[in-house]
Order: C-alpha cells, then sequence, then structure tokens
C-alpha cells in the first residue's frame, strides 16, 4: 500500500475546517458501526459509477482500471473479514474512499467525481433495501407454501377424514371449522404480504446515482448507464426526491410490520393451541425450550419471541416514520437515523419466517381433541337455526328460539344433541329430536359450501388453486 496518510487532511472533506473534531461529536457523528453492512452495495455502486465516468471520457481507461482494481480489492478484503473499520473514518463511505487511496494513491480522489455522499448513500440504501425486499418475498412465499403443504395434510387425519378445529370469535367457541381452512386463512395473509414486498421493491426500483448533492451535476454524466448496472429499471427523475426522500424504506419497513402483525396472530395461536388447556398442539422439542427449574416445561419460545419481536418492528416504523417527517429537502444528517431500523426488521423478519417454516411441519395435531373441542360451546347453534330458516322461519325468530334452547340447555349441563324430543318440540313445533341428533360438527363443516368456506371440497379447491399460485 501507497502511505499518503501526510499528503491528505484527517477527513476527506477537512479542507475548510481549521480546528480538529472533538471525540464526543467524532463518536456521535460516526455511522460505520451499523452502515459497514452496506459495504458491498458501496463499491457496487462506485464500480458502475467509476466505470460510466470512464464511459463518457471525464476519467481515463488507465484511471478507471486502477480505481476498479483498487475497489475489488477492498470487497475482497471485506469479504474475507480482513478490512479495518476505523471510527475516525466517520461512515462505510469515507471507510471505502480513505482505503482506495490508501490503495491506489492519489487518483483514488476521482472516484468522487459528480457525485456526492448524499447520492452515494441513497443508492447504498435503496440498492439494500430493494433486495432485502425481495428476499422477504421469496421467504414469505416460502412460508406460504407450507402453509397450503399443512393444509392439504390435514384434509385428511388418521381415520381418512379431515381434521376439524373449532373456530372463534371473542376467542369464544363459535362455529366448527376445518384446521386446513385455518391454514388458508395465514396462507391468504401471506400471499397478501408476499405481494406488498413485491410491489414495494417495483417502487423503489430507481437509481438516484447521479442526483448528486441535491440539484445533479454539470459534469455529462449517464444516469441511465448506472442504473442499468446496478439493476435499477430507470434513474429517479428529480435529484431533490433522490437524495432527499425515504418513502422506500417506509414502505418496506411498513410491509414488514404488517408481516409481523399477521406472524404474531399465528404465534398467539400457536401458544395458545400448545398450552395443556387446550391441547391441540404439540411443537417439537427442536423448536422449544425446558425451564431451568421445572422439569415438565416445554415452553413454546419460537412462538412468544416471534410476538414480542412484532412490536420492535412495529418501532422501527414508527421511529423512522418521526425522523422525516420534520426533515426539509434535501438530505439531513437525520437521515442516518434511516438504516438500523431496516437492517432489524429484515433480520427479524427473516429469521421468523425461516422458523415457522421450519417448525410448522414437525408440529402435531391432536386431531381426537380438536374435534371434541369443536364441539363444546353450542358450535353448531347456527345451523339449528338455519334448519328452521330453510323451514321458512324467519331468521331472527329462529335466532331467537335457538337461543332459548342453547339456555336450557346450558342450565342442565347438555349439549343441543342432547336434548329430549319433547324439549325441542316445546321450543318449536318444527324441531325434533332427530333434528338435534344431526347437529354433529361434521355435519356443520360438511354444510358451508359457500365459496371461501369451510366444507371440505371448498378448501381442496382453495388449495388446489393455491398450489398452482405458487407454481407460477
Amino acid at each position: 500500500m501507497t502511505d499518503t496518510t501526510d499528503q491528505h487532511p484527517k477527513k476527506l472533506w477537512g479542507g475548510r475546517f481549521a480546528e480538529e473534531t472533538a471525540p464526543l461529536v467524532e463518536q456521535f457523528n460516526a455511522s460505520v458501526g451499523f452502515d459497514q453492512r452496506l459495504a458491498e452495495q458501496d463499491i457496487r455502486g462506485s464500480l458502475a459509477h467509476v466505470d460510466m465516468l470512464g464511459a463518457v471520457g471525464i476519467l481515463t481507461g488507465d484511471e478507471v482500471a486502477q480505481i476498479q482494481g483498487g475497489l475489488n480489492a477492498i470487497l475482497r478484503d471485506i469479504q474475507a473479514g480482513n478490512f479495518e473499520w476505523r471510527l475516525d473514518r466517520e461512515d462505510v463511505h469515507m471507510n471505502v474512499e480513505a482505503a482506495l487511496r490508501d490503495v491506489v494513491g492519489p487518483v483514488a480522489g476521482k472516484l468522487h467525481t459528480a457525485r456526492s455522499r448524499n447520492d452515494q448513500v441513497a443508492v447504498d440504501f435503496r440498492l439494500f433495501t430493494k433486495e432485502a425486499a425481495l428476499t422477504l418475498e421469496q421467504l414469505t412465499r416460502g412460508l406460504r407454501r407450507v402453509m397450503v403443504q399443512e393444509a392439504e395434510k390435514h384434509l385428511s387425519s388418521a381415520n381418512g377424514r379431515p381434521v376439524i378445529l373449532p373456530g372463534y370469535t371473542h376467542l369464544q367457541v363459535a362455529q366448527p371449522i376445518l384446521l386446513s381452512h385455518w391454514f388458508m386463512a395465514y396462507a391468504a395473509m401471506l400471499e397478501r404480504d408476499e405481494g406488498r414486498f413485491r410491489d414495494a421493491a417495483l417502487r423503489m426500483d430507481e437509481s438516484p446515482l447521479g442526483s448528486s448533492a441535491l440539484a445533479g451535476t454539470p459534469w455529462p454524466i449517464d444516469r441511465h448507464q448506472t442504473a442499468s448496472a446496478l439493476g435499477f429499471a430507470r434513474p429517479t427523475a428529480n435529484s431533490l426526491d433522490g437524495v432527499g426522500s425515504r418513502d422506500f424504506a417506509l414502505e418496506f419497513l411498513s410491509a414488514c410490520a404488517i408481516l409481523m402483525a399477521h406472524l404474531s396472530r399465528l404465534s398467539e395461536e400457536t401458544v395458545l393451541y400448545s398450552t395443556f388447556e387446550f391441547g391441540f398442539l404439540t411443537l417439537p422439542d427442536s423448536h422449544t425450550t425446558g425451564s431451568s427449574i421445572m422439569p415438565q416445561k416445554k415452553n413454546p419460545d419460537v412462538s412468544e419471541l416471534a410476538r414480542g419481536k412484532a412490536g420492535r418492528v412495529f418501532g422501527n416504523l414508527m421511529g423512522l416514520l418521526t425522523v422525516v417527517k420534520g426533515t426539509p429537502l434535501a438530505y439531513n444528517k437525520d437521515l442516518q437515523e434511516d438504516k438500523e431500523g431496516v437492517f432489524d426488521s429484515f433480520d427479524t423478519c427473516a429469521i421468523v419466517l425461516n422458523l415457522y417454516a421450519e417448525m410448522l411441519p414437525k408440529s402435531v395435531w391432536n386431531a381426537e381433541v380438536t374435534l371434541r373441542a369443536a364441539g363444546r360451546g353450542y358450535s353448531t347453534a347456527t345451523d339449528l337455526a338455519d334448519h328452521l330458516a330453510r323451514s321458512g322461519v324467519p331468521f331472527r325468530e329462529a335466532h331467537e328460539v335457538v337461543g332459548g334452547l342453547v339456555g336450557l340447555a346450558s342450565r342442565s349441563g347438555r349439549q343441543l344433541w342432547e336434548l329430549s324430543d319433547a324439549e325441542m318440540r316445546a321450543a318449536h313445533p318444527l324441531l325434533s329430536a332427530e333434528v338435534a341428533a344431526a347437529l354433529t360438527v361434521e355435519a356443520s363443516v360438511a354444510g358451508r359450501k359457500s365459496y371461501g368456506g369451510t366444507a371440505p371440497e371448498r378448501v381442496r379447491e382453495a388449495v388446489e388453486a393455491a398450489k398452482a399460485g405458487l407454481a407460477e
């Protein structure tokens, strides 16, 4: 390496300053502790920029080759873990540029021609966020595929019949549903989540490189070339917007927050269903933990942590909204606070998606327990009201009649199908013990054949449609 330390001010921007930066300011100002994660994107952006500078004749071929060779050498050092990150160089950009100067000498200074750290950080961050959105799109798709596979698997249980689960409203038993229907509900949520990440990636598919500080540049650059080289669909149309906007990060964080809301709901049900009191679900040993004092415990830590980590992802979205709400155009140092939340939300969503994709296929649903639970709480009462309504009784009158029968049964500790013929006929002449005996959870599920309903044929249609969509 060429030692050029004495030929340059300590800071690459330090020419205007007569006094060194105070140590506490140095510490407060530095972002290299977290933005070094953008090193690969930063070097990719610089490689595209210097290649363009050569193509338009701003730099010579030899200068381009020297700079590109130095950047690739630095990238190899970073990937190998041999790069020394220095706090006094503030951020990832200054660390890479200073290292480039150490490698290739003064020609390194030509890299920053027609570029500012403002558009440099904007393009690095867009590259990362776009790639993160596309990664989460695929991981969400992977978990959606697991949900559909589980739905298909549980259309048949050990006895060849679909697994039936109690459906709830207000966490009270409401109506029986297929377990497969429950899985397909989460598959539907995840399909929308997948679409949000895909849509976000499309909207952020613009390169701010070449916007320079805020107003563009007088140099004859080719922004379409650099955009294409970096895999963007086009350059941003407005230089102020290019360097000053972070709505792409907000949209990404919003998609992460909605995904984590869905996964938190899934976690809540997984925690409940795996308790001794419910007994619906046995989680695998590989994805649960024990207690340091109670040897019988099997704790659903994956689900509990996923439920808890949703809060930090929500906080990351609110944090960045708060940062950008009062920042004038274009770049302000406030925007240094845009990255950690995006990194954290990406990491959190990725691991939770992967964990659930591993855990759900290894979990065991206790079909006999769920079937018994589905029959409790008078879950077929609506079916009895529908029976009366189909016989011409106004539904509100039928509702009143069946409500009275539920009260009668609950006071005597019986189910509806255990009421006598006399009790049924006393409530309404169209009712009988024979009608009551037909109030099985299997019949209730089978009868709900409306589009999107829980009848086995409707759920099977939904599974097949989902499988076809996933195969595209």
